[in-house]
């Protein structure tokens, strides 16, 4: 057994592929909105799996979802009919008002399956995306990403990719043809600088789509699930997507993704896609959990409804940190419920590790903005005691 950070990172540096940048914490337990490093320190988690964690980590009822499930079945693939599955399918389609669904396992996945989809629908080929906008790292993914340093190494991508600016719906309404299958957008542009859509947006999005007869699909992979206030953030604008793509937080920290498809897309051809994971009956009895909490709606006490408080805190915390943040430090906040984004005048990296030293985890969104991304279910106290660090690092940062 590994119990020191110098014989975790050992092993992990002689075995591990090189792709990720790691932080020096050694992270082994969770609970709720904290985490915990070998040492036993305990740590304010805004990271939360890089949003996968909405409900926190070891959620019980997700915990026992998954443990019952695993003691029955765990492989199923969707060559066979299941239960679980069924009535998952069922479950999340009815929460966001869409007919049908296709499930995978990761938020690229998800984006891959969307591209796909929108080519065999249509008949077209072109894609138009948005500049800052991050889909995934995968082929096709990775050609709707707009972040060079992405891209450029694995180039020539797929073709007939666009990039328009996020929220300018004139350059959008430029790019639209007879070649373009649909367009691409998050709700809320998390890795690009956490950039909400304007208010009438993603509707006037929605209605030149529809003219042009194209597609619009609607990245909910970060999100989703409550994250921004609403069960998923294009209802703030209230438009009805012809795909979203899910994962993260969709099965409470299980892989899992998700491809919901609206009227104009329909059912797929047999065999025109698949997945030997995807809807695998583990992930949907997570997934039932997750769905099962996060509609547990309490109209006569805000604070039990996970989804609403999210929005209020999040906007608490917000006019807070715009009214308190010294402007030497910060150019702007700005974001969605529990998705919240500050850009700094200066590097973000340093900013991380005097945070982490303080006992708070965040992550950054570029490289000048820190992003925070605390679990729905984080206390009150717990929260203001984040937002208190995050003014003190500032102050002695800049």
């Amino acid at each position: 057994m590994l119990n020191t950070l110098v014989d975790t990172i050992s092993l992990e540096q002689t075995h591990t592929s090189g792709a990720y940048l790691k932080r020096d914490v050694q992270v082994v337990r969770g609970e709720g909105a904290y985490v915990w490093d070998a040492d036993g320190n305990r740590y304010i988690d805004c990271v939360a799996g890089q949003g996968s964690a909405n409900l926190g980590h070891c959620h019980p009822a997700i915990v026992r979802a998954i443990q019952d499930q695993a003691a029955e079945l765990i492989a199923c693939t969707e060559a066979f009919y299941n239960p679980v599955r069924a009535r998952y399918q069922a479950e999340l389609c009815r929460a966001a008002n869409m007919p049908r669904v296709f499930l995978c396992n990761s938020g690229a996945e998800a984006i891959e399956g969307a591209l796909k989809i929108a080519r065999l629908k249509t008949g077209r080929t072109g894609i138009v995306a948005a500049m800052r906008g991050f889909h995934g790292r995968t082929m096709g993914a990775l050609s709707t990403t707009w972040e060079k340093a992405y891209r450029e190494p694995f180039q020539p991508l797929i073709p007939g990719v666009v990039h328009v600016p996020y929220n300018n719906i004139d350059r959008l309404r430029e790019a639209l043809n007879d070649s373009i299958a649909a367009v691409l957008l998050e709700p809320v542009q998390g890795e690009g600088g956490v950039h909400p859509a304007q208010d009438g947006y993603l509707r006037a999005v929605q209605e030149l789509c529809q003219a042009n007869g194209s597609l619009l699909i609607l990245d909910e992979i970060q999100t989703g699930f409550g994250r921004t206030g609403y069960l998923f953030a294009h209802e703030y604008d209230g438009v009805q997507p012809d795909l979203v793509c899910l994962s993260k937080s969709i099965a409470g920290g299980l892989p899992m993704g998700a491809v919901l498809m609206g009227a104009r897309v329909g059912e797929l051809p047999p065999a025109s896609h698949g997945s030997t994971f995807g809807g695998n009956p583990l992930a949907c009895a997570a997934g039932l959990a997750v769905l099962e909490i996060l509609n547990h709606r309490d109209t006569e006490n805000t604070e039990n409804d996970l989804i609403a408080r999210a929005r209020m805190c999040g906007e608490q915390v917000m006019a807070h940190l715009r009214e308190r943040l010294p402007e030497k430090a910060v150019r702007e906040v700005r974001g969605r419920g529990l998705m919240i984004g500050i850009e700094l005048r200066g590097k973000v990296a340093p900013v991380l590790k005097m945070l982490q030293a303080r006992g708070l985890l965040a992550l950054p969104a570029g490289p000048g903005v820190l992003r925070l991304l605390p679990p729905l279910v984080i206390s009150d106290d717990d929260m203001w005691q984040a937002v208190t660090i995050i003014e003190e690092t500032l102050s002695d940062a800049f």
